[in-house]
């Protein structure tokens, strides 16, 4: 991290408790340097913790910390937000009312986050990397853990990888590892540094660390992170099974009331409707228009032209793979 611009976060996710979350911190924290292994440090002390000295957080069963939609707790999502680039401060007020000073904490560190799927803001998600674990089966068997031989076998390995990082700090530091195609902007900017390493540690890792980085990426852009994009995605979907160019909103309600997993037959408590409808389009720059329609009059959306879905499509969407309508 000394040698990076940028750390991503590791975010270790699951649908249910069990499924070795706090396993996978627990062996992280004997391979990784200044390990601060915490359930429920308050952000006053992780601020202080990260300003005074280098550390690496390990924070467990933190989707606990945040609503069921990944809001509250708006310091700690500022400090796990802004500290995954070396440049960022978190400013603070300090004092009473009388003697009040502002103070900058430098919150730059790498964090693995652990938690149940779905409760970790969509803010730190686009930062990190996101591993999905899932319950080994029954006959699935593993060894037991035991910390103590942990501590042991991981010393070597732990010291050895901090004699290599050592020796290709610079290298690594200066690079500018090539992108698999199609991976820009934010998830560039995350995996630059482990590609780097890959790059360093040569043999099949350059390989390897693309492979992945392809498969991350395109499972990250995949989920929609907000209503509004999985609106627009649900809509190219949509446009695109019909081979249509247009079609009015009493049209496109239907259709997405009828969509399998989908919220708009249940949008906030009522089915979404033509006004929430373009409430939504409204902020990606698109608008209804009027057109003719069966020897009529109606009003909907259309693909092309001035505020037409072709445009928020191309800005907020990954491409459609070859083959797909």
């Amino acid at each position: 991290m000394e040698q990076f611009y940028v750390t991503p976060r590791l975010v270790l996710s699951s649908a249910e408790p069990g499924s070795g979350k706090t396993r996978v911190l627990e062996v992280a924290q004997y391979l990784v340097k200044s390990p601060e292994m915490t359930f429920s440090a308050s952000p006053a002390a992780l601020f202080r913790m990260v300003s005074s000295a280098p550390i690496t957080i390990l924070f467990d069963e933190v989707d606990a910390i945040f609503t069921k939609m990944g809001s509250g707790n708006e310091d700690l999502r500022a400090l796990l937000n802004a500290g995954y680039k070396r440049s960022a401060t978190v400013a603070r007020c300090k004092g009473d009312a009388n003697n009040m000073i502002v103070e900058r904490f430098a919150v730059y560190a790498p964090a693995a986050l652990a938690g149940i799927a779905g409760g970790m803001p969509a803010t730190i998600t686009t930062r990190a990397i996101t591993i999905n674990l899932r319950r080994r089966r029954r006959e699935e068997r593993v060894d037991a853990f035991r910390e103590r031989l942990v501590a042991i076998e991981s010393a070597p390995i732990r010291e050895a990888l901090a004699d290599w990082m050592t020796s290709v700090g610079e290298e690594v530091g200066t690079a500018t590892p090539v992108m698999p195609e199609g991976v820009t902007d934010r998830p560039a900017e995350i995996w630059e540094p482990l590609l780097a390493i890959a790059d360093a540690a040569g043999g099949h890792w350059p390989e390897t660390a693309r492979a992945a980085c392809r498969h991350f990426v395109a499972e990250a852009t995949a989920v929609p992170v907000s209503d509004g994009v999985r609106l627009l995605s649900d809509l190219r979907t949509l446009f695109g099974e019909r081979h249509a160019d247009r079609m009015s909103t009493v049209e496109i309600l239907l259709a997405l009331h009828e969509l399998d997993e989908s919220p708009w037959a249940d949008f906030h408590g009522k089915p979404l409707n033509a006004r929430a409808l373009s409430a939504e389009l409204r902020a990606y720059g698109v608008s209804a228009k009027a057109f003719k329609h069966n020897g009529g009059t109606v009003k909907g959306y259309m693909v092309n032209g001035e505020n037409g879905l072709a445009d928020a499509w191309s800005r907020y969407l990954p491409a459609e793979h070859k083959g797909e309508n």
